[in-house]
């Protein structure tokens, strides 16, 4: 597109004819204010007119007011973002925005990481004209109707996962868009008009959905938030007689110190450590270890297929790391489940393990062990609920926390992470090799599998570990390798909406793949459901580019190399595809079952 001249603020800039003025201010740091927009959304609907701006366009010398997500660059423009006249319009909107909101702050999950409160801090807003003065109501019944009435609330916490709580709703709709353009599964909606519009599901029943919490990460308030296990954790901690164990996913290290003020892709693995101890966790393991497990189950299972698929039956093979894909084929395509492989993501092979071979080496009871995931990740919570997921009662894994759920517990214990000595994972379950890291970012378990396959098919590693092809943000990347004398083609997909695409491609017998990597989150774990927030690509790309640069920086950078692997294998599993390892590292999927599914969770959770 030609390049025109504008003015903002007074200022000469030079932009593509028709490029949206918002997005052009948030690139250039211009401050607008916005909540109903946000950098990952294709299309703008101007809900909230936040960001309305002044324009006068052709000349003409006439200004209009007009919402920044709607406005496309003219030649000769003039913008104004800020003034008297449009901060107290701003103000205004904020304050017709709190009757709807609950605003009870101080007490409330997102206190001091809210949008709607920082816009209330900037613009002063420090009284709500338009609430309801209950103080003059005396009659204590007559109050609770009247907030009743007015919040419209839904507290829904039937979800194994997220919980809903409508009084914090703004009504941005960014849910609803986080659900239909980067997932396409469309569990979130409006529902009514006017004054009585409010967002939920169909027909207001629970919600129902893949659980991988993109909602949750895009909502500016507290209306969309992870299923507490914060509760049952502190409990867990006083516990006496028990075993405490924390396990943490490749993707934590890289983002946990964001919340301490930390810059994004930070690595914090150390600290990360420690404060777990300190929290009072006897026992820390990195998952990065069972990601060295799954790419191992998963490159012996490709290597099977592949020698055995001369009629393109089992191809291609779909990984089964992410529960939010694997429950996404569930309920959508169950004749797909067949291509997706059967060994379970590093979370449920790290449980495993812990809860029997290194409960056995300890000569612990492993009814004794409470084991507790950090997780990037809400669909995580729904996982370790799953009743394939158990042995002989006792769960695989007991509890997640998300990044978000464990900054709330350091914090509230008063423990100062910037100042924590950095500590070690225990080494009784692995070390830490770059095959594992590279688990956090999109393409890395497909760049983790080509790595062992590789060795596996011709005895040998490859002379170069990196395969840039599979990196990066790009919704569906692809590449090719010879291995074993023959062509192997691999796609890595983020996103359940480009998931769906190569699914119906397979079910058509069109895909060309023999290899596909699937996470349902932009950017794979980095960019997770249960992450800080905000997030938008600078912040996944900063992530992703300090997970390579920790690869790299490994002296172990192949899963097959990581010397408590081999011993594993060598005197209890006895070797990759055993049957032992059958057990152990690997699950069965089923078509989803809506009804039975809700009546389960509906007696665990």
């Amino acid at each position: 597109m030609p390049k025109i001249d504008i003015k903002i603020n007074h200022r000469d800039y030079s932009v593509e004819e028709g490029a949206g003025i918002l997005e052009f201010c948030r690139k250039r740091e211009i401050d607008l204010a916005a909540l109903c927009q946000h950098p990952d959304f294709i299309k703008s609907e101007a809900v909230c007119r936040l960001c309305l701006v002044k324009v006068k366009t052709g000349g003409s010398g006439e200004e209009n007011l007009v919402p920044a997500c709607t406005l496309s660059a003219e030649a000769g423009m003039e913008i104004i973002t800020e003034d008297a006249e449009i901060a107290k319009i701003r103000k205004t909107i904020i304050e017709l925005l709190f009757p709807e909101h609950a605003g009870l702050c101080a007490s409330c999950y997102r206190n001091l990481n809210c949008e709607l409160q920082s816009l209330a801090m900037k613009y002063s807003v420090d009284e709500f004209r338009f609430l309801p003065k209950t103080a003059e109501i005396d009659d204590i019944e007559e109050k609770e109707r009247l907030w009743d009435r007015l919040r419209r609330r839904v507290v829904d916490t039937a979800n194994p996962s997220i919980a809903r709580d409508s009084s914090k709703c703004v009504e941005c709709r960014r849910c609803i868009k986080a659900c239909r353009e980067i997932q396409d599964v469309r569990a979130l909606e409006i529902q009514k008009r006017g004054v009585s519009l409010n967002v939920g599901t169909e027909y207001n029943t629970p919600l129902e959905c893949t659980y991988c919490g993109q909602c949750v990460l895009h909502c500016p308030t507290a209306a969309i938030i992870e299923k507490s296990d914060i509760a049952d954790v502190i409990k867990a901690l006083k516990k006496s007689g028990k075993f405490l164990v924390a396990q943490t996913a490749p993707a934590v290290r890289f983002t946990l110190g964001e919340e301490f003020g930390y810059l994004p892709g930070t690595v914090t693995t150390g600290k990360m450590v420690t404060a777990l101890r300190k929290c009072g966790f006897e026992y820390v393991f990195d998952v990065v270890t069972g990601a060295d497990f799954t790419i191992v189950e998963e490159g012996t299972e490709l290597i099977k297929r592949l020698k055995n698929d001369g009629e393109k039956k089992q191809l291609p093979q779909f990984t089964s790391c992410c529960p939010a894909w694997v429950l996404f084929c569930e309920q959508n395509y169950p004749q797909i489940l067949p291509h997706l492989s059967s060994a379970r993501s590093p979370q449920m092979m790290m449980g495993s393990l812990i809860k029997s071979y290194w409960a056995k080496k300890l000569k612990i009871n492993p009814a004794e062990i409470i084991l507790v995931s950090i997780m990037p990740c809400v669909a995580k919570k729904y996982e370790v609920l799953r009743p394939e997921f158990m042995s002989k009662g006792i769960k695989d894994v007991d509890l997640v926390l998300t990044v978000r759920e464990l900054t709330h517990i350091i914090k509230s214990m008063g423990i100062s992470y910037n100042d924590l000595p950095d500590g070690d994972f225990d080494p009784a379950l692995g070390i830490t090799t770059g095959s594992g890291v590279i688990f956090a970012a999109s393409g890395g378990v497909a760049e983790a599998a080509l790595r062992t396959a590789n060795f596996y098919l011709s005895g040998r590693s490859l002379p170069d570990l990196n395969f840039r092809k599979v990196r990066g943000i790009r919704g569906v990347k692809e590449t090719e390798i010879r291995m074993g004398g023959r062509s192997v083609r691999m796609a890595i997909v983020q996103g359940l909406k480009n998931a769906r695409k190569i699914v119906t491609m397979a079910l058509k017998n069109e895909c060309p793949y023999d290899f596909v990597e699937v996470m349902a989150c932009p950017g794979g774990c980095v960019g997770g459901g249960g992450q800080p927030v905000p997030i938008n690509n600078s912040i996944r790309k900063a992530r992703m580019k300090a997970v390579y640069l920790t690869d790299k920086a490994l002296p172990v950078r192949e899963s097959h190399n990581n010397p408590v692997v081999e011993e594993v294998y060598r005197s209890f599993l006895y070797g990759p595809g055993s049957r032992k390892a059958e057990k152990l590292l690997h699950t069965k999927y089923c078509p989803y079952d809506w009804r039975l599914r809700r009546e389960y969770l509906r007696g665990r959770v």
